[in-house]
């Protein structure tokens, strides 16, 4: 039987005295196949605090991703569906919050949360801008749905955000289409989009895999920039953690739909304590580190659809033994602010 971990709402300690704008309680979101179900989160708690950074970081499949598109209300149904949870939006701080859960995802409510208040930016620009439209006419659709202005103030926050990006020549790009574009700029594109009606959270999905190691450190450099200007919070999903170590002030690590560890930025790198957290670490080449070996981690992530007893991660794990293949260990604090689900622990 599966325990549910405590949730990381209930550490205030582990985020200072900024007070929380959304937490996310033992959340599940399945999809219902003919083949099985399969479990993309089991149980996951986090929380993003006001104007803070939380990255959550993890191998592919261990369901980063389905846990920003459940807080769109993304999730397609069928075969896909929220069953159990709560995603609690903090709109207006020091009243009551928002169950997102809750609301219809085609409702009035959710639209105007949907890109207005929550932002979503997606791994790949040319799948996500329509390549049958201009740049300039995609932001400015964002900007009427969400804000009572007239034409020429829609296309003149469009020319803003393009400028906000710092994209070349701003009014001939307006005019460009998505093919015309190079990726970094499609992708400063999707950030203006995204910005462009000040929403109070960000969420970033893998925002610069695609790009190169230039543009890369400048979308990031630009982010940061950006929280800064808008007084955002950002949710970034990555597998890279170089990315996270420059951008987060918390660390959530994520294995088979699950947080298994949590804590500030600075924990995480340097005080690990999952073994999985260890082995990612250890995976990844770090200039100067003396050992020129890298070590991957054993053996493959389990399907999302089989039934895990134990410890999902048991089977990887170099320190496993006989109460790890038999019971579930749950999130715990094991240092001030830090989290771990270990049996070690």
């Amino acid at each position: 039987m599966q325990q549910t971990a405590a949730p990381l709402s209930s550490q205030p300690a582990a985020n200072g005295n900024k007070s929380p704008i959304l937490e996310i309680k033992n959340l599940h979101t399945y999809f219902f196949q003919e083949t099985g179900t399969v479990r993309a989160v089991r149980g996951v708690d986090l929380r993003l605090d006001r104007q803070s950074v939380l990255g959550i970081v993890g191998e592919s499949g261990c369901g980063k991703s389905i846990t920003a598109m459940s807080v769109m209300q993304l999730i397609k149904s069928p075969p896909g569906r929220i069953v159990e949870g709560e995603i609690l939006f903090y709109r207006d701080e020091g009243k009551p919050p928002i169950n997102i859960v809750d609301l219809d995802p085609a409702g009035s409510q959710m639209r105007q949360i949907r890109g207005g208040e929550i932002a979503i930016i997606f791994q790949e620009p040319m799948t996500s801008l329509n390549p049958l439209f201009s740049v300039g006419s995609q932001i400015k659709e964002v900007i009427k749905l969400h804000q009572d202005v007239s034409d020429a103030q829609a296309d003149q926050r469009a020319l803003e955000m393009l400028e906000k990006v710092q994209i070349s020549e701003p009014k001939r790009r307006l005019k460009q289409y998505p093919h015309q574009l190079s990726g970094g700029m499609r992708q400063r594109v999707m950030i203006a989009m995204a910005l462009s009606c000040n929403p109070a959270i960000l969420i970033a999905d893998e925002p610069t895999t695609a790009l190169d190691v230039t543009v890369q450190a400048q979308i990031l450099e630009l982010m940061r920039q950006l929280q800064a200007d808008f007084h955002s919070s950002i949710m970034l999903i990555t597998h890279n953690l170089g990315v996270v170590s420059q951008m987060a002030d918390h660390v959530a690590v994520m294995y088979l739909g699950q947080v298994v560890e949590y804590g500030t930025v600075r924990d995480i790198f340097h005080r690990p304590l999952h073994p999985y957290t260890e082995g990612l670490l250890k995976s990844v080449p770090v200039l100067g580190r003396k050992s020129s070996t890298l070590v991957p981690i054993k053996g493959m992530v389990p399907s999302a659809s089989a039934e895990i007893r134990g410890c999902a991660f048991a089977d990887r794990c170099p320190h496993v033994k006989k109460v790890c293949r038999e019971e579930a260990p749950v999130l715990r604090e094991v240092a001030p602010g830090h989290q771990a689900s270990c049996w070690l622990y």
